[in-house]
């Protein structure tokens, strides 16, 4: 992302290398980001980077398997993101492309 450009689901939608389905998020991530600016957009970053096949703070096999189910189009798609002074989030792109949800982990 070039600097100063702004995250939005267009954006979001024009770099993705897959089907996201319907964004949703889990209730304790949705809470966060009405009180939060700074981790709202972290998490519309991340979503982005998900999307752009930027799988996050996952170790190497985990990034291939990120990669075999993509191109394979019927797994599912898992990322974490992790930005300092907040809180870890996952993504989870459902093998069937229905849905993405933006997660802490203690939701999973």
């Amino acid at each position: 992302m070039k600097e100063g450009e702004s995250v939005t689901m267009q954006n979001i939608s024009k770099v993705s290398l897959f089907p996201l389905g319907q964004l949703v998020m889990s209730r304790g991530v949705a809470d966060q980001v009405a009180e939060d600016s700074n981790f709202a957009l972290f998490c519309l970053r991340s979503l982005r980077r998900h999307a752009a096949g930027d799988w996050g703070d996952l170790c190497v096999e985990d990034k291939r398997e990120n990669q075999f189910a993509r191109k394979e189009g019927n797994l599912r798609i898992f990322s974490a993101y992790e930005q300092k002074d907040l809180p870890k989030i996952w993504i989870i792109t459902e093998a069937d492309r229905s849905v993405t949800t933006t997660l802490f982990p203690a939701d999973y």
